[in-house]
């Protein structure tokens, strides 16, 4: 196994309908740029609230991806 370097980052996905749904919207939309992902860790999530309802779901996700040494 030869060595490696990874990069991570930290993300804040949102979505109407769940935390699961924000996390993945996070991953998603960075694969689209981002290549060699390894892990996702969901390190916070908190929702937005108005007239005492839920109406927005946030995760706070850390990323990790590999850097492409060639």
């Amino acid at each position: 196994m030869s060595d490696s370097v990874y990069k991570v980052i930290q993300l804040v996905g949102t979505s109407t309908e769940s935390w699961e749904a924000a996390a993945r919207n996070a991953v998603e939309t960075a694969s689209k740029s981002l290549k060699n992902l390894r892990i996702a860790e969901v390190s916070k999530l908190d929702m937005k609230i108005e007239d005492g309802k839920a109406v927005a779901f946030r995760a706070r996700v850390q990323l990790s991806f590999k850097y492409d040494t060639e």
